[in-house]
Parts: C-alpha cells; sequence; structure tokens
C-alpha cells in the first residue's frame, strides 16, 4: 500500500471512528489543526489570534471576537480525535472564514453569510453551516435556574441571566413590568 492510500485509509478509517487514536496521535491532530489554521489565515496568522481545544459539547468549533480585533478560535478536541482528517477539512477551515470574513468584511456580517461562504470557496472547502461528525454520548451544555420574582409572580432565570443580573443587568417583568428580585415571592408555594 502506497504512503498516500495508507492516509487516505487512514483518513476514512477516523472519520468513521473505527479506531481511537492514542494520546500521541491526537497530540499531532491538535498540531496539525494549529498549523492548518495559521496556513489557512495567511497574512493575518500573525494578528491577536489564540486557538483552543477545550470546546464541549455538540459543537465542533466556534470562533469568539473580543476587543480590539483579538480573536479566540475553540475546537472541540473530542469532535477532532473522533472527526480526524474530515475535521481538518472542514471545520478547521469553517472556524478560520469567520475570522477572515469578520477581519476583511467587519463585525455587521452575517455568521454564515455570503461573504463567509465567498471565503470557504476561496479555501477550497464547503460552506456548510452544520457538521455530521457521530455526538453519541457528547452532552448539551446544561443550564442551571436560579429563582427570582416580581410583584405578581415567580420567575426562573438561568445561570447566564443571573450572571448578567449580578453584574448589573435588569430584568423586568413581562405582566407587571416591575424589576426581576433574587430568591422566591414571599408567601409563594
Amino acid at each position: 500500500m502506497s504512503e498516500t492510500q495508507s492516509q487516505n485509509a487512514s483518513a476514512a478509517s477516523s472519520k468513521r471512528g473505527d479506531r481511537c487514536p492514542t494520546g500521541t496521535e491526537l497530540e499531532r491532530l491538535k498540531a496539525r489543526a494549529r498549523s492548518q489554521t495559521a496556513a489557512l489565515l495567511g497574512p493575518i496568522a500573525d494578528a491577536d489570534i489564540e486557538i483552543r481545544f477545550d470546546l464541549r459539547g455538540k459543537t465542533a468549533g466556534q470562533v469568539r471576537i473580543r476587543a480590539r480585533g483579538h480573536y479566540l478560535i475553540r475546537y472541540n478536541l473530542e469532535l477532532l480525535r473522533r472527526g480526524g482528517a474530515d475535521f481538518l477539512s472542514r471545520t478547521v477551515p469553517h472556524e478560520v472564514a469567520h475570522v477572515l470574513a469578520y477581519h476583511r468584511h467587519g463585525h455587521n456580517i452575517r455568521p454564515h453569510g455570503r461573504e463567509w461562504q465567498q471565503i470557504m470557496h476561496q479555501l477550497g472547502a464547503e460552506p456548510t453551516r452544520c457538521h455530521d461528525y457521530d455526538v453519541s454520548g457528547l452532552g448539551a451544555r446544561r443550564l442551571r435556574y436560579f429563582d427570582y420574582h416580581c410583584g405578581c409572580m415567580d420567575h426562573q432565570l438561568s445561570s447566564i441571566r443571573h450572571n448578567k443580573a449580578a453584574k448589573g443587568q435588569r430584568y423586568r417583568c413581562r405582566r407587571c413590568g416591575e424589576p426581576l428580585r433574587p430568591g422566591a415571592r414571599n408567601g409563594s408555594s
């Protein structure tokens, strides 16, 4: 079997999930994802772009745009392990295209809009929004809920809104218009 055939068989096997990469193989995949990301970013690779492999759940990749041109690219290590070469050929260009689209066209574009799709074609990748990796056994994020109340009823705020409220964000009841306050109403059952 030639080296190319061996690589293709390995990629196909990895896509199907036939084998589980060892720690060393996983580190190689991470290194390939980093180098491929930098190569696709081209001249902006030296910009303030951080790459992490800390995304969990069913999402394969994510780009966060922070203040002053700082970008954070997050990859799901488990889906990289399961997807292997397919992840590198589809997810890495997908996330890089987000960075390039925002860098070239500003932040007022649609995430998977015309600009992003054009860049995906330039990168030689199919502009698809969603992946089809095996996500069995991967849990979605579960939110915790907190009790709040107003003058007319009790409310439940997710941990996301609860944390925003703790930082000063104000939420109002849609029914009575009063601000929501932490805790349950007195005398409610």
